[in-house]
């Protein structure tokens, strides 16, 4: 062997396979120890079986290990304190998160333990406890050999730990960033992140957080200083409510996408808005090149905004300011109201034949995102030559909606463009560094054509 290896042999009651009698268990675990592994991993309660046996000990080292299928139980430490007097040398204590905010358990019995501690949770919800072992000061972690090959649920594999979280270059002073939505699994902005933290030499590590209940997410994840968040759907406008400060724009808005840490203060600021308005303006600029200031080039333009979450105000706030004719559609019409009245524009019902008489046409749902790449928010029987149509959705790069838009001879811009543009400048809020654009885009690219 070339690597140091962990035996062994766990029953049917800890989650194991093993089916013979405990004594056959406990024989092949002794029998471990004589032919000198690196480490052995025995349960809690069998503990004393191997123990008992201190000579058989050098130099194999003796992990004692409790497991809960079930949840993250609320006495760890006193699980801790029993285990850690086993006369075990490793500690391992792995739970199955309920909630995310379960990591954040984890998290603390790691920063109380006196003695090496492998502790993390099982689960999607625990993947980042997982990720961030060493930042957490976790003595190991597990990840399969490839996808299909998890031994545990939420085991994640080694190509994606190794080179996506960068595991080897992590270490207990490591900055946490990360992306708060629901759904966060087909999100590309880790590979984004991480891949800029690398280039760009900052120690920092960015990961998924899947969250349901903001409040609770926000109040317990204060205890782990994470000194960044990207916020995507369903979480812009509540978040809100959550944070010690907002930028003024993000205010007008009433939608965040990005909280910068400062000081343990969490600050919250909008960099959809400009990154919209901008792949818009570099369109239009070409329509009409002789506009003398880049208000103008969507100065009087009417835009049909479709939809009412955050996106969509961010770019409604953002064309209100270039003075764009805008009207807001959307399948539930009071929302669309509500927000036509926050921007100062109109607003009509979804199928509305005039909501359609437009110069640029802007999905700002979740319709047609991967996976269900097959829907489309608008009929492509509505789409009319002249329209610029904008889709803000990046994955899939070329949504239904812009096939047939391009296909009725439309002029068309997907989401990546916005995507790029709005992550680098959350990269200079939290970093102060400005990562470049062609790079993010590259990353981006690769990573959405399956090449990385």
């Amino acid at each position: 062997r070339t690597k140091p290896v962990i035996v062994t042999n766990r029953p049917i009651r800890e989650g194991g396979r093993f089916n013979g009698s405990e004594e056959e268990r406990i024989a092949l675990l002794k029998l471990a120890i004589r032919l000198q592994a690196d480490y052995v991993d025995v349960e809690h309660d069998s503990i004393q079986h191997l123990c008992r046996d201190t000579e058989l000990r050098v130099p194999t080292k003796i992990i004692v290990s409790y497991h809960n299928f079930r949840e993250t139980p609320d006495d760890l430490t006193d699980i801790y304190k029993r285990l850690s007097q086993s006369g075990a040398d490793i500690v391992k204590i792995v739970t199955h998160a309920n909630n995310i905010t379960d990591n954040v358990r984890i998290y603390q019995l790691l920063q109380q333990s006196q003695m090496p501690v492998i502790s993390f949770c099982m689960g999607e919800l625990g993947i980042i406890s997982r990720i961030l072992y060493k930042r957490f000061g976790s003595y190991l972690t597990f990840a399969s050999l490839q996808a299909g090959k998890e031994s545990a649920p939420g085991q994640i594999n080694i190509h994606e730990l190794l080179n996506t979280y960068q595991a080897k270059k992590q270490d207990k002073h490591s900055a946490i960033y990360g992306l708060i939505g629901n759904p966060v699994s087909h999100s590309i902005s880790p590979i984004i992140h991480n891949t800029l933290f690398r280039e760009m030499n900052f120690n920092g590590i960015y990961v998924p957080f899947k969250v349901d209940t903001i409040g609770d997410f926000m109040r317990e994840f204060r205890k782990l200083d994470i000194k960044g968040y990207s916020v995507t759907i369903p979480h812009k406008e509540s978040v809100i409510n959550h944070l010690d400060a907002i930028d003024s724009m993000a205010k007008k808005i009433g939608a965040v996408n990005t909280i910068v840490n400062t000081g343990g203060q969490l600050v919250g600021f909008n960099t959809d808005c400009e990154a919209a308005v901008k792949v818009l303006e570099d369109v239009s600029r070409g329509e009409r090149p002789f506009a003398r200031t880049k208000d103008a080039y969507l100065k009087g333009k009417k835009v049909t905004l479709v939809g009412a979450g955050g996106v969509a105000r961010a770019i409604a706030f953002g064309l209100k300011e270039r003075q764009a004719q805008i009207t807001i559609i959307n399948r539930n019409y009071e929302r669309a109201q509500s927000l036509a009245r926050d921007v100062g524009c109109f607003s009509r019902k979804f199928d509305d034949p005039q909501a359609l008489d437009t110069d640029i046409l802007i999905n700002a749902t979740p319709v047609g995102m991967y996976p269900k790449i097959n829907e489309t928010p608008i009929n492509k029987d509505k789409l009319k030559s002249s329209m610029i149509v904008f889709d803000t959705i990046y994955n899939p790069i070329e949504t239904k909606l812009l096939k047939e838009a391009k296909a009725q001879g439309c002029k068309t811009i997907n989401g990546l463009s916005m995507f790029v543009h709005q992550a680098a400048a959350q990269f200079k809020l939290w970093t102060g560094q400005m990562p470049s654009v062609e790079m993010i885009e590259k990353i981006a690219r690769d990573k959405l054509n399956g090449e990385t």
